[in-house]
């Protein structure tokens, strides 16, 4: 692996700035000190700066890269550095794991940065002889200060490819007026999934949305909890809510729910209504049944009898 190499005149790097205004660009978070993908490196080497790290090759290869660390300030700083495998969070996120990814092997775990200088620290990815083929995305982590920067790793081992994904889980929050799915990677690429979106109810289509790019990018063997709002659905209807998704290389997949809409206010209004209709008509019946009782007079015996023979009084 190549030695860690520095950039010590303060000068040189301004007018590495001027020269290459893309790299400028290229680091990933804001602060005084930077981390970014060296020029010239990787498998698609680019002059101009990258904005992430892409590595490419078989099962048992060897890659290797630079990251580039800038240190503007006027005090030395120690950058501590690591590679580490990443996942989707459950909303999405691109995150990654917590422990060092075997694969990733730097020329320094830790270093030494004078003021006004940049270091460019090699990296190498080991790619084990029983890789699977497919994306395997991760990230070189540096930390300094109490300030934490990611660059992504993208790593491709050479191979067939599968895009493929599922769609699950699909409800109707009518509580929160959101559509709530889950999608999964089915394959070995990663994806960008659009959504397309439809609901088609009793009373003619309710909903009717075509297909947008979605704010995540789905990794392999990966699942995320996603939701649409639906703040306006139809105030009575059955229907039928469908999610179409598709993503580059012939993904795609379909699924669906049923959710009823009925306006629980009304209704309830409306049993009142019925309610004390009821219960005003058996009060009614209860008093007619009363005021017979009352008028009713129990005749005598004899009168009975007399009534029963014809016998006059």
């Amino acid at each position: 692996m190549r030695p860690i190499r520095l950039a010590l005149p303060a000068t040189a790097l301004l007018l590495c700035a001027l020269a290459a205004p893309a790299a400028a660009a290229a680091p990933t978070a804001s602060g005084d000190w930077t981390a970014a993908p060296a020029s010239g490196g990787g498998t698609r080497p680019s002059a101009d700066g990258r904005p992430y790290f892409y590595l490419e090759g078989p099962p048992g290869a060897v890659l290797e890269d630079t990251v580039s660390l800038s240190n503007p300030s006027g005090a030395p700083l120690a950058v501590r550095l690591r590679g580490a495998a990443a996942y989707n969070a459950t909303n999405g996120d691109f995150a990654v794991r917590p422990t060092p990814d075997p694969w990733i092997t730097l020329a320094a775990p830790e270093v030494r940065i004078p003021p006004h200088t940049r270091a460019d620290v090699p990296f190498a990815v080991t790619v084990p002889s029983g890789a699977q083929p497919g994306d395997h995305p991760a990230a070189l982590l540096a930390e300094a200060g109490g300030r934490q920067v990611g660059v992504r790793l993208q790593l491709r081992v050479s191979g067939p490819t599968l895009s493929a994904l599922t769609v699950e889980s699909v409800r109707v929050d009518k509580a929160h007026g959101l559509i709530r799915y889950a999608l999964v990677n089915r394959g070995n690429t990663d994806l960008a999934p659009r959504l397309a979106l439809r609901a088609d109810g009793v009373f003619g289509r309710a909903l009717n949305r075509p297909a947008k790019a979605l704010p995540v990018e789905l990794l392999p063997g990966q699942r995320v909890e996603l939701s649409e709002p639906w703040p306006h659905p139809p105030a009575l209807d059955r229907v039928t809510v469908r999610l179409d998704v598709t993503a580059d290389g012939g993904a795609h997949a379909s699924a669906g729910a049923s959710a009823v809409f009925v306006p629980w206010g009304a209704v309830a209004g409306a049993g009142l209504v019925a309610l004390g209709g009821g219960a005003a008509a058996l009060r009614l019946v209860r008093r007619r049944r009363r005021r017979s009782a009352e008028e009713s007079v129990e005749v005598p015996v004899a009168e009975r009898e007399l009534a029963q023979t014809g016998v006059p009084q």
